[in-house]
């Protein structure tokens, strides 16, 4: 797959799971040539995974190249002129069109200009991008913003009418458009809030429908409400946590991006503790703790509380842009109050007078319910059912952070809580359960055994092959410098080959080894066809002693067991090194 879009997760690699996610929009793309699908608003709070999710949508359709053709846009939290955001967005849309049909990656990441846009038109005859930039240049000339505006919005369903296509239209953070466009070039004026208004008919779009995003849930909501009209937007919403399978292959993918040591107990600590929140995961490999040591239970402890309770790491600082959001506005210690236990106790939803007998707030019911409000603008909490039920979000990572924001500020008397010894008594209770450990580990695709048995390498100081491998003759000890994995190598008849994971030690031996997750044995073909990726790795390599190993999570057969044996090849059906 290409991604002509540079996605904001960085190696494309970081993005894991979402299976059930990309079912759910694979469908409805399908059915967007039989114009049957209506418009979506995915709703996820900050650092969840939308943009990265949008972003890898419109890289596959583009990379497809088949009947739908995606146009993204990001609408940043940046003050800009009317006709100025009018441009940026017809740029956007012309330049993605004119790279989907000619497969040049280039026009996603620089824009044309409306003159290039306007040659190309004329070079391939099509008049749309002529009349669209003429019209875009005129109007400017006669400061007739709101035509110019018209002529962006319009163009991805007047295109997909005129030249008989279907168009994705991905518009990413939808509720900026009302806060960030200004009518006047020096913003001294109020952004144009209605806005957002321009897509009320397109919304209904069946040949362009729309996909958008917000992390300010309540203001989107709002938005969508009031200029859109409920039902318009089919609400999608997306958890930000993973599975637990899936959170700890996070742990990996970013250990290794990120070239961070860890070991494989640590990997299941830190995938339990960040509760799974990839965006957690990812604070934690990359933290700018000065004492960040992730190889042990004491110093993953140690880097997550720092996340949590340090007012400068990245966790905090993300979910402190909500919580400022709103607390200017209701700084008080009641509000903080109320905040903190409906985060405690989200399993259920509270009225004002629920609140206010828990809490014993000395304040009204009708006091309670403006804070609830601003709260919920702030989306720091979430409506129920009715107009009085209120719950916190489920949302543990926000928990984490309101208590050791304000715990020891409301509560009367308490020290400040010690979530450090809450993570202590999270690591032994794991421990304890040392068979759910290795079935966390266990549970994992052969892909990330992969990234487990190179974790295991980088971690351990020295050791010999063979305390990993049975049948390995070299018995030497190893210090390794470098493990990569997926590399590539070339038998001299031009075919290629790839080697699951090579190890290099400073003495000059390299362990390569092949892994396989089948659910039965591996047979004497497949061992065969390792030896001889092992043996042109090897010529290829004079000056290296290479060390071939097999790792079999479903076994081997009775034949590829003894052709390894005859061969040297270290064998083993489990990683034995946590």
């Amino acid at each position: 797959m290409q991604y002509p879009l540079e996605e904001k997760i960085g190696d494309p690699d970081l993005l894991v799971g979402r299976e059930k996610e990309f079912a759910n929009f694979g469908k409805w793309i399908a059915n967007i040539p039989k114009r049957l699908s209506k418009s979506r608003v995915i709703l996820a709070r900050r650092k969840s995974g939308k943009t990265s999710f949008v972003q890898r949508i419109f890289n596959q359709l583009w990379s497809e190249n088949g009947d739908v053709i995606p146009f993204y846009i990001d609408i940043p939290e940046n003050k800009i002129w009317y006709p100025h955001f009018a441009i940026d967005y017809y740029r956007a849309f012309a330049s993605q069109y004119i790279s989907f049909l000619e497969r040049d990656p280039s026009p996603v990441a620089r824009p044309l200009s409306l003159e290039k846009i306007r040659e190309y038109g004329v070079a391939k005859s099509v008049s749309l991008l002529i009349e669209d930039a003429d019209s875009l240049i005129q109007d400017e000339k006669m400061r007739r913003h709101d035509l110019m505006w018209k002529t962006a919005y319009a163009a991805p369903h007047q295109y997909a009418s005129v030249l008989k296509r279907r168009f994705l239209v991905i518009i990413d953070e939808f509720q900026n458009l009302a806060g960030y466009v200004y009518p006047d070039p020096n913003y001294q004026t109020s952004p144009i809030e209605t806005l957002p208004g321009s897509f009320h008919s397109l919304s209904e779009s069946k040949i362009a429908p729309m996909l958008v995003t917000g992390s300010y849930m309540s203001w989107l909501i709002e938005i969508a409400g009031k200029y859109l009209e409920a039902g318009r937007l089919s609400e999608i919403y997306m958890d930000p946590y993973l599975t637990p399978e899936k959170g700890l292959e996070a742990v990996y993918r970013y250990a290794e991006c990120f070239g961070e040591p860890l070991t494989n107990e640590a990997a299941v600590l830190i995938s339990e503790l960040c509760m799974s929140d990839p965006f957690f995961i990812s604070c934690v490999i990359q933290s700018n703790f000065g004492e960040r040591d992730l190889t042990t239970a004491e110093g993953v402890v140690n880097t997550v509380n720092y996340e949590i309770t340090d007012r400068y790491s990245e966790m905090s600082r993300t979910w402190g842009e909500y919580i400022q959001l709103t607390l200017p506005k209701v700084n008080d210690r009641n509000a903080k109050a109320i905040l903190l236990h409906l985060s405690r106790y989200s399993d259920r939803y509270w009225t004002p007078r629920d609140l206010r007998k828990a809490l014993s707030l000395e304040i009204s019911t009708d006091e309670i319910r403006g804070k609830l409000d601003l709260l919920v603008e702030a989306d720091v909490i979430e409506w129920g059912s009715s107009d009085i039920q209120f719950r916190g979000l489920r949302d543990g990572t926000l928990n984490l952070i309101l208590r050791s924001r304000f715990e020891e500020e409301i509560a009367e008397f308490a020290p400040q809580p010690d979530l450090r010894q809450e993570f202590h008594e999270e690591v032994g209770r794991l421990r304890k359960e040392r068979d759910s450990l290795r079935g966390s580990l266990s549970n994992l695709t052969g892909k990330v055994a992969e990234m487990q048995l190179a974790s295991a390498f980088r971690s351990r100081k020295r050791f010999a092959l063979s305390e990993f491998f049975a049948g390995v003759g070299d018995t030497a000890r190893l210090n390794i410098t470098n493990v990569r994995r997926r590399i590539p190598i070339q038998r001299n008849d031009g075919k290629n080959m790839e080697l699951d994971v090579v190890a290099e030690s400073d003495c000059g031996r390299v362990a390569v080894v092949e892994v396989k997750k089948w659910k039965t044995p591996v047979g004497r073909t497949v061992v065969g066809d390792f030896a001889e990726k092992a043996d042109i790795f090897s010529r290829q390599n004079p000056d290296r002693s290479v060390l071939p190993a097999f790792l079999s999570l479903g076994g081997f057969t009775k034949d590829a067991l003894e052709f390894c044996q005859s061969q040297g090849i270290g064998t083993a059906e489990k990683i034995e090194h946590f």
